[in-house]
């Protein structure tokens, strides 16, 4: 199972959705992709990172250990409410549910996608994921 279809159906479940998987696919691939229909973790964890507290959020979402919340506010602030707005439209709720769930979500799929820090590894390292963040604000 690639990790947008995990995605999509964790997110149906937790939602309570009734719609289609290929919906709620497209719209996870839309507010977390790469423009390419893929869902871009290795971006994420980056930007996350560069967002202060959000780095040790993410640092234990990656790692072996328990994962650590994340509050809708802060997701809706790192995705923007725009982009929050138009993910929880094209799936039939409203933006506060969307956050909501997806906070639930969005650790499950990460620590799912970095089994054994395989993520983490790939972006160079928790060293290397600071480079990346770094980069993004320059």
């Amino acid at each position: 199972m690639d990790i947008v279809q995990m995605g999509a159906q964790l997110l149906s479940q937790k939602l309570g959705l009734q719609i289609d998987e290929a919906t709620i696919r497209s719209a996870l691939s839309t507010l977390l992709g790469d423009g390419q229909g893929n869902v871009d973790l290795a971006g994420l964890a980056s930007k996350m990172a560069s967002s202060g507290e959000l780095g040790n959020i993410v640092n234990s979402w990656l790692g072996d250990g328990a994962n650590s919340p994340i509050s809708a506010e802060s997701l809706t602030g790192l995705m923007g409410e725009g982009p929050m707005a138009d993910f929880a439209g094209s799936i039939g709720t409203d933006t506060g549910t969307a956050a909501n769930g997806l906070a639930e979500v969005l650790p499950q799929l990460m620590d799912q996608s970095s089994s054994g820090g395989a993520l983490l590894e790939s972006v160079g390292g928790l060293g290397g994921l600071m480079g990346a963040a770094k980069s993004l604000l320059s």
